[in-house]
């Protein structure tokens, strides 16, 4: 726990006081904070759903690279932004060398090249015996901003100044991240959602010398999906809104691929760089998960509660699903006050049945919650909102996953697992 956080667990302990006790009882309360952080971690990490495998076992197939692509959240987030995620990542799973330059790409559509999508930074990582993972961050961050330029005077010294300290950074925190999801409600939803397209098709690239070193350029599948796509492992790691940015993203690409007459360039892909795709297993790791808030006042997907149908051998349509699994693996930490756990008859009803999806629920406490001296327990929620990329457990699972034999030994250690059967 860093200075600024245990300074801020602080003040919210003293916003809970009257001014004139929280001086009182300053110096006293810092020290009880103090011993507090220094006792044992009970903070809580239960895991509820099937087991998964993580990244770990990807990297050891015998054929095929992993790649994982980075979807963030609400906020104004710049290039780099997941490089702390990355290197405990890279550090969980022993990937000890690092291809020395970036692929710096500027998203853009070749339908429309006057829209700017964004960002994607590609990072590619190895281990001594070979083992490669390709790192894909997307920072659609740009499409937002000038509209949340909008907001500028209120942030200004022009006016910001008349505000009480604590209450103006609060404000800002809201002015940087309240907007973007009222946005994505508008019409900058399809352009993000074709800038995580756009990542996508990025993924699919299966050499090195394939991505531009720089500069903007269009992704088409046309010449995408090579022979050893079918080996390669699709991985998505998303942060508050990014899930949703997410699920729509791959809902999007299924809906195409069923009327392949839209507009997009998933329309070139043939039946059998389908069924390549229709074959893998598929991994999302949602990090402060915002499902189920997000999808009120929404419309339903095309295909709902037909999971039989899509997902068995057996099924009518089975021939018809976007994967053969889709893994989503929700990490809530019930004192983040924007991250909601997935209901049990949430799959059936919200997600797109053509996806295959099956959820498992992680319960965990990013943040530690302190006794705030008889008026009852608090957790800072802004380290409960954005801490899950810091946690030595979330790397862990995300890494080598629950329920198996290389499990590793601090998710042994320090989460309870529960298997939620069919």
């Amino acid at each position: 726990m860093t200075l600024s956080c245990l300074r801020n667990n602080v003040l919210l302990v003293c916003l809970s006081l009257s001014l004139s006790g929280c001086a009182s009882f300053g110096k006293g309360m810092a020290e009880a904070v103090l011993e507090k952080y220094n006792t044992e971690d009970t903070r809580v990490c239960q895991v509820r759903g099937k087991p998964f495998l993580g990244l770990d076992a990807s990297l050891n197939k015998l054929e095929g690279k992993t790649k994982v692509l980075m979807v963030h959240g609400v906020g104004d987030h710049f290039p780099g932004y997941a490089t702390e995620f990355l290197e405990k990542l890279a550090k969980e799973l022993k990937l000890t060398a690092k291809v020395s330059n970036y692929k710096e790409i500027q998203l853009m559509s070749s339908s429309e090249p006057e829209d700017r999508l964004g960002h994607l930074r590609v990072t590619r990582l190895q281990d001594a015996g070979g083992k490669e993972l390709w790192f894909y961050e997307l920072t659609w961050s740009e499409i937002t901003r000038s509209q949340k330029a909008l907001l500028a005077f209120d942030n200004s010294g022009e006016y910001s100044y008349k505000r009480a300290d604590v209450n103006e950074m609060l404000k800002k925190f809201g002015n940087d991240t309240g907007p973007d999801p009222i946005i994505y409600l508008g019409k900058s939803r399809d352009l993000i959602l074709r800038s995580f397209a756009q990542a996508v098709c990025w993924m699919s690239k299966d050499s090195w010398a394939q991505l531009p070193k720089e500069g903007r350029q269009a992704c088409d599948f046309t010449d995408s999906l090579s022979e050893s796509f079918k080996h390669d492992d699709m991985v998505f790691v998303s942060h508050s809104l990014g899930s949703r940015i997410t699920i729509d993203g791959i809902t999007r690409m299924v809906s195409v691929l069923e009327q392949p007459e839209k507009k997009s360039t998933l329309r070139t892909i043939n039946k059998e760089k389908r069924a390549e795709l229709q074959n893998k297993n598929v991994q999302i790791f949602m990090l402060s998960n915002q499902l189920p808030m997000l999808q009120l006042g929404r419309e339903l997907p095309e295909v709902t509660e037909q999971k039989n149908d899509y997902c068995m051998a057996s099924g009518a349509k089975y021939g018809s699903r976007m994967f053969n699994e889709t893994a989503i693996i929700a990490f809530s930490d019930p004192n983040d006050l924007l991250s909601y756990a997935i209901p049990h008859d949430f799959n059936d009803k919200y997600l797109d049945s053509r996806l295959c999806t099956n959820v498992t629920n992680i319960n965990i406490n990013v943040a530690k919650v302190i006794d705030a001296f008889g008026i009852g327990k608090i957790a800072n929620p802004m380290e409960a909102h954005i801490g899950y990329a810091k946690d030595d457990r979330v790397i862990a699972l995300i890494a080598s996953g629950i329920g198996h034999t290389h499990t590793a030994q601090l998710v042994q250690d320090k989460c309870e697992w529960v298997e939620i059967t069919d």
